[in-house]
């Protein structure tokens, strides 16, 4: 059993509240990474296919993008749990990048939809097949106009994690609301909950900043750019 405390101090200073909130914070990251580079690679792909000019690639693209996001989040996650029957984790995961994908597939066809036709043509007259006019001109331009958003929304995706709470997964959220009912004062749960939200801005904070680098070094010699 463990040893609770009636201050705020004591609850500071027992190690295993920390190692709790590390074990929920390593199950978020988990979750959250998975998430952001599952969503990117098919939020890229369904992007792409929703910016292509061929009709039924682009309107599948365009009923999965609209169906998706207007439905909410939990609802997927939960749908994945539930109808998919996979594991808690898996579903969680599972629930974020299909959610998140839709997201990210429009922010890239926004993204392509910033290069002038002009560049395009451009292309086409030195012979490069649209395979190639995407790889080696039009993609490498709209990433780095794409970072301020796609990274607001890994930022969103870290936070939208704590969903999986519903479905049995311990993460972040999920292992302050068990050391809520050990610690029961009013000052020790406002203090819980202080000490998460400080976690999720230093990580949410530390990305963005890497994010605002990123962008940077990218659009050296490019000129100025949206942000």
């Amino acid at each position: 059993m463990f040893e609770t405390s009636a201050t705020v101090w004591g609850m500071l200073t027992t190690t295993w509240f920390w190692r709790a909130l590390s074990e929920g914070l390593l199950l978020t990251l988990t979750i959250s990474g998975a998430t952001v580079v599952l969503s990117f690679i098919f939020g890229t792909i369904v992007g792409v296919a929703r910016f292509s000019k061929v009709p039924i690639i682009s309107q599948i693209a365009t009923v999965y993008i609209e169906v998706i996001r207007n439905i909410p989040l939990v609802l997927v996650i939960l749908a994945s749990f539930l109808v998919l029957q996979l594991r808690d984790m898996t579903a969680a995961i599972t629930g974020l990048t299909i959610f998140t994908t839709a997201i990210i597939a429009e922010i890239v066809r926004g993204g392509l939809n910033s290069i002038s036709r002009g560049q395009w043509e451009a292309a086409r007259s030195q012979g490069m097949t649209y395979i190639q006019i995407l790889r080696h001109i039009v993609l490498p331009q709209a990433v780095v106009k794409m970072i301020p958003p796609i990274v607001s929304q890994f930022v969103t995706v870290i936070k939208d994690s704590s969903f999986a709470m519903y479905i049995g997964v311990f993460e972040l959220v999920r292992k302050s609301d068990i050391l809520k009912s050990l610690f029961t004062t009013v000052n020790q749960t406002l203090t819980i909950y202080a000490v998460v939200a400080l976690i999720y801005f230093i990580v949410n904070f530390l990305l963005s900043s890497y994010a605002r680098h990123l962008q940077k070094k990218l659009s050296a010699g490019r000129g100025a750019i949206g942000s």
